[in-house]
């Protein structure tokens, strides 16, 4: 990516900006049991279903969806909500100084987000630096989630953006895929300081 002109960075938030992992929740519930918790996770409340609230399903459906299917663990699934701020420990501290640094220069900051309308007013509550960003697209409001085309095409028209003056970031390869898909220049975030070096390669004046 050298010698781009960039003026727009994009952010991921989960991951990225913001820790969040239901373990960090069911290590709780489960305690020794690593295999119950794992097996939980990926039969009950698995991420496919829980990309159904990002993508706007209310969470009253998806808990009665998932109790249906497993009624034996109606009080765990009940937990995946209840108590979905447990699985939200902190900011990643060190991406947040990144992302104060960039908003000290004169480029747009945006974030695109897989989340439920539901529950991203809680992140809203608690991170003060979601207030720095120009705009957020959540994909619960707009009923589309990354890796969706549709929801890249959403953000560049939104906010008039050049996808090839735009750098997107996020944890997940299939959603770098989709942005550079869609023409803007994409990181795959392993890191803060790959990432940092990954900016720099781009031309932006940052340590």
């Amino acid at each position: 990516m050298n010698g781009l002109q960039i003026d727009t960075v994009i952010f991921d938030l989960g991951n990225v900006l913001i820790q969040w992992d239901p373990r960090h929740l069911y290590r709780k519930i489960f305690g020794p049991d690593v295999a119950g918790m794992e097996a939980f996770l990926e039969e009950v409340c698995s991420p496919d279903w829980n990309e159904r609230q990002d993508q706007g399903r209310p969470w009253r459906e998806g808990i009665a969806e998932a109790i249906e299917r497993h009624p034996s663990q109606e009080a765990n699934i009940r937990a995946f909500y209840d108590r979905w701020e447990e699985m939200m420990p902190g900011a990643n501290n060190e991406v947040v100084d990144l992302l104060r640094e960039l908003g000290q220069g004169h480029l747009r900051l945006l974030a695109l987000t897989n989340w439920s309308t539901e529950t991203f007013p809680i992140a809203q509550a608690r991170f003060d630096f979601l207030n720095w960003f120009e705009g957020i697209v959540v994909s619960g409001h707009e009923r589309l989630v990354k890796p969706q085309a549709e929801i890249f095409d959403l953000t560049i028209q939104r906010f008039g953006l050049s996808p090839k003056s735009t750098v997107f970031i996020d944890d997940s390869l299939r959603n770098v895929e989709a942005a550079r898909r869609s023409g803007m220049h994409a990181i795959h975030f392993v890191g803060v300081d790959d990432l940092r070096a990954r900016l720099r390669e781009a031309g932006l004046a940052i340590a």
